[in-house]
């Protein structure tokens, strides 16, 4: 794996100064390389990990299990991008096993995602079963803790 994608995956506020100091490489370099990154489309995004637990009044997301009938000459893929189109859908993926999508998707009640599964999400044409999950707690997500572990917090710094 790239490691100059390693790192703003792990950190994407890492400056380009930081990084270079990191990797032991220029910062004309490094700053190139992110923005080729960029213009191929490596790179779709930044973004903060936000522990939604301690918003108040933060919505509610559901995990959605899909079996899905898929269409000649197309697979998953024509459902899929269907699927992504709605404002209530976070994330989309392809999956082995027992269901083929499985989606994220977040409203601000257990009633709205009720309501978009039953009236927007189980009326498309090649759905054929739906398992909702509703996520009660994060521990970790993308490789981030969201609670204290040992009822300490993590104090550690970067150090350049």
């Amino acid at each position: 794996m790239d490691k100059l994608l390693k790192l703003l995956s792990e950190n994407s506020s890492f400056s380009v100064a930081e990084l270079s100091s990191m990797l032991c490489e220029p910062e004309d370099y490094i700053a190139a390389q992110i923005k080729e990154y960029e213009d191929t489309g490596v790179i779709r995004g930044y973004r903060a990990i936000v522990n939604w637990d301690e918003v108040p009044h933060s919505g509610v997301i559901a995990l959605i299990e899909l079996k899905v009938a898929p269409q000649q000459q197309k697979g998953f893929d024509e459902i899929a991008e269907r699927i992504m189109t709605f404002d209530e859908v976070e994330s989309v993926y392809l999956m082995a096993g027992s269901y083929d999508l499985l989606l994220s998707v977040k409203g601000e009640t257990i009633q709205d995602i009720s309501a978009f599964v039953a009236k927007k999400l189980s009326a498309l044409e090649g759905i054929l079963a739906t398992a909702t999950h509703f996520m009660l707690k994060k521990y970790k997500d993308n490789g981030v803790a969201l609670v204290d572990i040992d009822g300490e917090k993590d104090r550690r710094e970067m150090v350049i």
